[in-house]
Formats: structure tokens, C-alpha cells, sequence
């Protein structure tokens, strides 16, 4: 039987071991709200204000050296008309899972998961503006992407660290040694968060289907842009596995198309150092 069918069937389902603190309900209402069309900003810069310790963290952010503006940002709906409500939507979300990691990310296994879902979304919102689709919505599905992968760190935080230490092949190899473990893999453990959390759909299939093989690369869907992201964050260095398996940059550079391609950054170095930077800017603001 399907592993998936079976925890569906099952009367205490391996998901409700999955102890771990809800998303902050400030950030799935600010998601929910932002995914709304012809939304009213002052309605949304209301709700960030609402909670103060959540939106002095999106306007240091929004200060930090990740963004160049000209003035400084002293409110939210400064921001929003400063940045953009889908830059202020991806800084929530960051903000979000930050805070839902809360002090644990002193573990250096949820510290290498964070920073990998960092650069995941630093590369996609690149390889986005370089002409596969929204920048922004790529930038908050590569933040979200890993979701489940921290959640099973943080359910058995000694196993998994072992996980990451051991495995030495491809990352997508790992999907078998996680259910192994669990039971079932980080992509179906991000899918039920995703689900219960009740946050916006698309981040659904992302955090389903980032790891499947895509043949046809003539029409990329989001799950395929952050596979790309993933395996491009491996390559230079922000792999969460100690020894495992990388694409030379090159290769994956040969998936883009021609006028991609020559947009994108040519030399893994630089873009090492350009999404490293940066890193440090959401870690630190």
C-alpha cells in the first residue's frame, strides 16, 4: 500500500507525532490576506502592525542591506509602498518562520535547513527575474519549500542531524532514509503542514513536488523552479548534507534557456558570495 494511502487510513497517522509549534497565526493571516486580489493596503499594513514584535522585525528588515532605500522605512505601509506588497508578503514570511523556529535555531542542523532555505529563495527570486515567472511568489515558495524538512528535524532533532551527516548521495536519494526514519518523507510532512496550516495553496504543490524529475523543461511550473533553485544552493555550497552529491554549476546553468542564461550569473563564486551576503542581512537585521 502507498505510504501516502496508508497514513490516510491509519487511526493515529505519523502526523500526529509532528509536535511542533504552530506557524504564527500573524503570518498565515498576512499571507492569506496578501493572496487576495485588489486587496486594500491599508488594510494589510494594519494587520503587520497589529503584532509589534513581529512588524519591527519586517522594518528592520526592510532597512537591513537587502534593500537600497533611499530613505529609511519607520512603518509598514511605508513599506509596502516603498518595496511592494509582494516584497513585504516574502519578508513576512521570512519573519514567520523564523519565528516559528524561534531559539531553535541554534541547532546546526536546523541553522544549515534555514540557511539552505534561505538561498533556495534568494536563487529562485534570480532565476525568476530572469525570466521563469513571478519573482516574489518564487522567493516565498523557496522559503517554504523545506518546511517539512525542518519539521522533522525539529520532531527528532538527534536522528535527522545524523541523516544530514551520513548521506552522501544525491539530496533527492534522502527522501528514501527520511521515510526510513518517519515513515515519511519532508515532502509529504511539508504538504500536511502546509494543509493544516491552512496557508495559501500553491505553496502545496512546492512542497510536494520539488524533488520530482522534470523531462520537459520547455514549460516550467513553480515546483520546477525551486527543484532548480535547490539543486543550484547545493552546488555553491548551501547544501544542509555534509557530503553529498552535487550538479556542477554548469550543468544546471545549461538548463536555462539561451536569454536566461546570459542574464543569470555566469560564475558560482559570485553568486556564492552575492546570496552569502545576503543571508547574512535576513539573519542578522
Amino acid at each position: 500500500m502507498p505510504i501516502a494511502k496508508q497514513m490516510d487510513e491509519t487511526p493515529n497517522p505519523p502526523w500526529a507525532h509532528l509536535r511542533i509549534p504552530p506557524f504564527p497565526l500573524i503570518a498565515v493571516r498576512i499571507l492569506q490576506l496578501a493572496n487576495k486580489e485588489d486587496v486594500p493596503m491599508r488594510q494589510l499594513s494594519d494587520l503587520i502592525s497589529s503584532e509589534p514584535a513581529f512588524s519591527s522585525e519586517v522594518l528592520t528588515i526592510a532597512n537591513s542591506a537587502l534593500y537600497t532605500c533611499r530613505v529609511p522605512i519607520t512603518n509598514v505601509l511605508q513599506a509596502m509602498a516603498v518595496l511592494g506588497t509582494n516584497t513585504l508578503k516574502g519578508i513576512c514570511l521570512t519573519v514567520g518562520v523564523r519565528a516559528y523556529l524561534g531559539d531553535k535555531l541554534n541547532d546546526q542542523s536546523l541553522r544549515s535547513i534555514w540557511r539552505h532555505s534561505l538561498a533556495c529563495a534568494l536563487i529562485a527570486n534570480l532565476l525568476a527575474a530572469a525570466g521563469r515567472s513571478d519573482k516574489d511568489a518564487a522567493y516565498t515558495a523557496g522559503i517554504m519549500h523545506d518546511i517539512g524538512r525542518l519539521a522533522l528535524a525539529v520532531l527528532s532533532p538527534k536522528s535527522y542531524a545524523a541523516l544530514l551527516h551520513k548521506h552522501t548521495g544525491p539530496p533527492a536519494s534522502a527522501l528514501e532514509a527520511e521515510r526510513e526514519l518517519f515513515g515519511f518523507d519532508h515532502c509529504q510532512a511539508g504538504s500536511h503542514l502546509i494543509a493544516d496550516w491552512k496557508m495559501p495553496a500553491y505553496f502545496q504543490s512546492v512542497v510536494a513536488d520539488h524533488h520530482l524529475p522534470r523531462p520537459d523543461h520547455n514549460a516550467w511550473q513553480m515546483p520546477d523552479l525551486i527543484n532548480l533553485s535547490c539543486r543550484m544552493a547545493d552546488s555553491i555550497g548551501f547544501s544542509v548534507f555534509a557530503g553529498c552529491e552535487t550538479t556542477p554549476y554548469a550543468d544546471l546553468l545549461a538548463e536555462l534557456r539561451d536569454t536566461e542564461r546570459r542574464t543569470f550569473y555566469p560564475d558560482p563564486e559570485v553568486l556564492a558570495f552575492e546570496v552569502a551576503s545576503k543571508i547574512n542581512s535576513l539573519e542578522f537585521a
